[in-house]
């Protein structure tokens, strides 16, 4: 494939200042901005997987659960998703994982473009005190895309992993009797056995504030649906019910599905905690108590290497989820009128080797209230950042020119279009990227962030995607390694640097 123009003239451009030889090569030389990557290829052995204990993830609880910060913090141990996979390499788990990814951004295009219709990407969905603080892992082994957290469910408790997504409201789990379900770790919730189980009436207003409601007319029981883009399903009654934390925090009458009838692409979890910001969600839900915000930390997903430890990252619900804020660098959170759910911020630019990228536009990442289309949202269940087309090319050209001095692999993987041959290096000096947002917060990636493995040979790509799509998304790649918080309550949303 050719360089585009513009690579060219760049390339043109620095190779006759360096001819010359003169203080303008000097200048421009300096003027790029570098950091230093580890170029760690994808291991080409099958993924040995740690085995994941229900009580070590359930009952682990963080330093901060302990004396004063009991009251506003409670913590859970985190694992990576990588632990329940088998007989597969990580090239393969994430070439899977990338086309999950496609169809979760195509979903979120589709409900963003038509907002009318969906409760988030996952239509049919909704409809401070203290804090506690969740098990976070990540989905790269069954290549969903997607981050766990361990809770417990009912009196007594039954422990079950949950989807953490901040494209969803409707919290929902697989209850006994099962008329239809998909195989989950460990074992499914009965609501028989659990005396804190309400069921909803159906003229309850808890079952009308259901985008996809329903009613048994024999039980009066209140019923809900949700159902997925890619033809995934779950259904059943629609109840309260009491959620646990490791350290002992309990929350009472949670609103969730109790899925009797669940079919689809659904891997090892029990359900989804909808984290959105819907009137549904789980932050909603827990807002008298514990106020609207919460945080969480991605950890790297291709680190095969890596121990569990540092693997582990938390997502922390209440007082404890905001943190310092000098810490943290805030933008505000933008209201699309047409779609509650998503959590848009501005996106005012990006920075290649410390300098504004002039194609990377305002208003091709701004969204249109009037439309509901356009803007850019952060995305827990999204693995690579799409910007507006115009603004992804005008990026990729920016940092083609500025790692001129990497080996191109022609071609590209996926749905990458730049990727080098790092073959043979241990240690390569990349440009670095930055993210600006209103409000002066910046987002300065760290290189694995934006260069990432995709094989065992050496192959790195440049984890940017562009999209026709409307809305842009700032996927969890990107924020790997930051504490993102997402501050309801002040309706703003930050980035901690090195927040794990």
């Amino acid at each position: 494939m050719a360089p585009p123009p513009s690579l060219l003239a760049t390339a043109l451009l620095l190779l006759l200042l360096a001819i010359a030889g003169g203080p303008n090569a000097a200048a421009v030389a300096e003027a790029v901005r570098y950091q230093t990557l580890v170029a760690t290829p994808l291991s080409p052995h099958p993924y040995i997987a740690t085995a994941v204990e229900d009580d070590g993830l359930f009952q682990g609880s963080l330093a901060a659960d302990e004396g004063g910060a009991a009251a506003s913090t409670v913590g859970l141990r985190v694992v990576h998703r990588d632990d329940f996979a088998v007989n597969a390499t990580a090239a393969e788990l994430l070439a899977h994982r990338l086309r999950r990814d496609k169809r979760r951004a195509s979903r979120i295009s589709a409900a963003a473009g038509g907002a009318a219709a969906a409760n988030g990407t996952r239509v049919g969905g909704g409809g401070g005190g203290s804090g506690f603080v969740a098990p976070v892992v990540s989905g790269l082994a069954q290549g969903s895309g997607e981050y766990f957290t361990k809770i417990g469910v009912g009196t007594p408790v039954t422990p079950a992993l949950m989807v953490l997504d901040t494209g969803s409201d409707v919290v929902w789990l697989q209850c006994a009797p099962c008329r239809r379900c998909y195989d989950q770790s460990g074992q499914m919730f009965d609501p028989r056995a659990s005396h804190s189980y309400g069921a909803v009436d159906c003229a309850a207003p808890l079952c009308r504030r259901l985008d996809s409601g329903g009613c048994d007319l024999r039980r009066k029981a209140c019923l809900y649906q949700v159902a997925y883009g890619d033809g995934s399903v779950t259904a059943g009654d629609f109840a309260t019910e009491t959620l646990t934390f490791a350290s002992g925090a309990r929350v009472p009458r949670v609103a969730l599905g109790c899925g009797h009838d669940n079919e689809g692409l659904f891997v090892a979890a029990a359900g989804l905690l909808g984290l959105g910001r819907g009137s549904l969600s789980f932050p909603s839900q827990i807002s008298r108590r514990f106020g609207r915000s919460f945080s969480y930390c991605l950890v790297d997903r291709t680190s095969s290497s890596a121990s569990a430890t540092s693997r582990s990252s938390t997502v922390t619900f209440g007082s404890g989820a905001v943190g310092p804020s000098a810490a943290a660098s805030f933008t505000p959170m933008v209201k699309n009128p047409r779609m509650e759910t998503f959590y848009y911020v501005q996106l005012m630019g990006i920075s290649v080797g410390g300098a504004r990228v002039p194609g990377v536009a305002v208003s091709d990442l701004r969204l249109d209230p009037s439309t509901g289309r356009g803007g850019v949202i952060v995305d827990s269940g999204t693995s690579v950042t799409r910007l507006a087309r115009p603004a992804y090319a005008a990026l990729r050209d920016a940092f083609r020119a500025a790692a001129a001095g990497l080996r191109l692999s022609p071609g590209g993987f996926s749905l990458f279009d730049t990727c080098y041959d790092l073959s043979g290096l241990k240690v390569v000096k990349v440009p670095t990227v930055s993210m600006h947002f209103a409000g002066g917060a910046e987002a300065a990636l760290p290189p694995e962030n934006y260069l990432i493995p995709v094989d065992s040979r050496g192959t790195f790509c440049f984890a940017f995607a562009g999209t026709d799509g409307g809305v842009s998304i700032i996927g969890n790649i990107q924020q790997q390694g930051f504490r993102v918080v997402f501050d309801g309550d002040g309706q703003r949303l930050g980035f901690v640097p090195k927040g794990c």
